[in-house]
């Protein structure tokens, strides 16, 4: 992917699992998935998905044009808000991961 200057962009992608408490485990999948497509829209998002893991974990993936777009992204009042409350609503601190991508990034048409 190359920015209108020709320079080569390397997209960030970030990606984790959250495990929510049994009981709170409608709530996170509501949500989460309430952030799918907002979260899809905002400029600099590559690509958002959100997965159920057959364990009960839910997996996170997401592609970011820039660390920037990742950072306005992650300052947004109901991301904040929903980050906010996480701490009720999982058994543990969230797996997550941050990753300059090395591969080249395939932009649909």
């Amino acid at each position: 992917m190359t920015n209108q200057s020709g320079n080569t962009i390397a997209p960030l992608a970030l990606y984790g699992f959250l495990r929510p408490r049994p009981e709170r485990a409608d709530d996170v999948r509501r949500a989460l998935s309430g952030l799918v497509e907002p979260t899809r829209r905002e400029p600099g998002n590559l690509a958002y998905h959100l997965h159920e893991q057959e364990d009960g974990r839910f997996f996170l993936y997401e592609v970011w044009r820039s660390r920037e777009d990742l950072d306005r992204h992650n300052a947004l009042p109901a991301l904040r808000a929903f980050l906010g409350d996480l701490p009720a609503l999982l058994e543990d601190a969230p797996e997550v991961y941050a990753d300059t991508m090395i591969s080249p990034y395939a932009v649909s048409a």
